[in-house]
């Protein structure tokens, strides 16, 4: 059990690594006009946290246990591998204009192509799906629980402060793309 629980918390800092390395190389190459953050992406990483070490802390306790480790294990992998294949799709449909705070660039156009024609924010989509699955892979009810709701909370601010950016910035472009598109779940939310 201790083998599976130290493989998927190694996973989560590997992940973890990736969005840094991520941050780091996409700072270097985009010219920032504009930012107006709003302590966002410091009110979500903290929730990520939050969300992380309470429900590795369950994890690691037998309260809330689901007793078949080997499936729960292969459907948090699927999990993991499925938000990170959208996670790396949006930053990939969006190329330079990606960055981890809310900021405008040089030459800024809205992106209505690739999992942008349905939804707004498959990156944060992605996000909640590898957090799901890191829990899940825990084979305990409440780490799902107690990772998935400070997860979800730090995200919906963030689209918050987001949007609200956008449609300063971009006024009715930007309005009319969320009158035909969801934030994050196709046709549904």
């Amino acid at each position: 059990m201790y083998t599976r629980f130290f493989i998927i918390l190694a996973f989560a800092y590997l992940y973890g690594f990736f969005e840094f390395y991520m941050n780091m190389r996409l700072k270097k190459k985009s010219s920032i006009v504009k930012s107006s953050d709003k302590g966002s992406i410091r009110f979500l990483f903290t929730l990520i946290q939050i969300g992380c070490l309470l429900s590795f802390g369950i994890g690691a306790t037998k309260t809330g246990k689901i007793d078949d480790w080997n499936t729960f294990i292969i459907v948090g992998a699927l999990l993991i591998l499925l938000g990170f294949l959208i996670r790396i799709s949006s930053i990939m449909t969006l190329k330079r204009q990606y960055t981890y705070t809310v900021t405008r660039i040089e030459n800024h156009a809205l992106i209505e192509s690739g999992l942008y024609k349905a939804i707004r924010h498959p990156g944060y989509l992605g996000l909640v799906i590898i957090f799901l699955g890191i829990s899940t892979a825990l084979s305990n009810w409440l780490s799902i629980i107690l990772m998935i709701v400070p997860v979800i909370i730090g995200i919906m601010n963030r689209i918050r402060v987001e949007e609200s950016f956008l449609i300063e910035q971009m006024g009715q472009k930007y309005t009319d793309y969320q009158k035909r598109t969801k934030r994050l779940i196709p046709k549904i939310f």
